[in-house]
């Protein structure tokens, strides 16, 4: 088929390379406009864009898909199909109805659970067993169009954002060359209006880590936004981002470290965690053993 691709991070990119492997002819590639990065704050491409180039595709960034230049552009590729992932722009109707098949979307979850914009992030901090992916046809709502096709998968007790963004990420490139291969014969199903919760974007207020609230809200905490952004507390005037952890037994004081020899135990509002992955600003992340190394942190301290 003729498919624009439209992605912009890097779980976006092997749904890129499963299509091209699928034999589909990417006639375009949309993602967004590099952004200055590094410490020199030069311009640096998307994932997706970087990807594009190296497969010697066309490459379109557009700030807005809004204008009627724009739309026309993209009308002018006569594209059998759009294929969205993490984009990152509203489509607006004459956008979604320009290809023959229309624009469909790989979201990562079971929707319609956890619409919008985090939906990986919020499975794990929920406490969720299960997540997925979904393969929709676009409509002008957010995250609220038919789907085509789903797969779900568990979420294991030591999930992190992480690990758990490359298998979906995997997951949805594997679901959508099954959905193209098979376009005429999937029955889009509409979504139930019962169960519908949305994956707001993450805030920075989020990031930082309350002691006094239960352990297994802390350890979801800390592994829902592992690595990005970085669940942190704060030790001898350093910020300290929290990138792995588990429930352990313990009680004291929130926030109190119960033990720094065979684990650095951490005592919460009820029960503890053991921290297993720790990173100090300008440092590579570490774990506990080497950190402490390092940064020693004595049993006692309050975080």
């Amino acid at each position: 088929m003729r498919v624009v691709f439209m992605g912009t991070p890097e779980f976006s990119v092997p749904v890129l390379d499963a299509l091209i492997a699928a034999g589909h002819e990417v006639i375009c590639v949309y993602c967004q406009p590099p952004r200055p990065a590094g410490r020199g704050k030069k311009d640096r491409p998307t994932p997706v864009q970087a990807r594009a180039d190296a497969l010697g595709l066309r490459v379109r960034h557009p700030v807005t898909l809004r204008s009627a230049g724009a739309q026309a552009d993209f009308a002018d590729l006569q594209a059998d199909v759009a294929v969205v992932v993490a984009y990152g722009l509203i489509l607006p109707q004459p956008v979604l109805d320009a290809p023959a098949h229309g624009c469909l979307n790989i979201h990562a979850s079971l929707l319609p659970r956890w619409r919008g914009a985090a939906p990986i992030h919020r499975a794990i901090m929920a406490g969720d067993a299960r997540t997925g992916i979904c393969v929709m046809r676009m409509e002008a709502g957010l995250d609220t169009g038919p789907v085509l096709t789903r797969a779900e998968i568990e979420i294991a007790p030591d999930e992190t954002t992480g690990t758990l963004h490359d298998r979906l990420s995997a997951l949805g490139a594997e679901r959508i060359v099954d959905a193209l291969a098979r376009l005429g014969d999937l029955t889009p199903e509409p979504q139930p209006e019962d169960g519908v919760s949305y994956a707001s974007k993450i805030d920075k207020s989020e990031a930082r880590i309350d002691w006094s609230r239960p352990a297994s809200e802390v350890d979801r905490q800390i592994r829902g936004l592992s690595p990005h952004p970085g669940a942190w507390t704060e030790t001898g005037g350093a910020r300290i981002r929290i990138l792995g952890s588990t429930i352990a037994e313990g009680t004291g004081a929130p926030g109190e470290v119960l033990e720094a020899d065979g684990a650095l135990r951490v005592a919460c509002g009820t029960g503890a965690i053991d921290l297993l992955r720790l990173q100090r600003a300008g440092k590579a992340a570490q774990d506990w053993q080497t950190f402490l190394r390092g940064w020693p942190i004595a049993p006692g301290t309050l975080l």
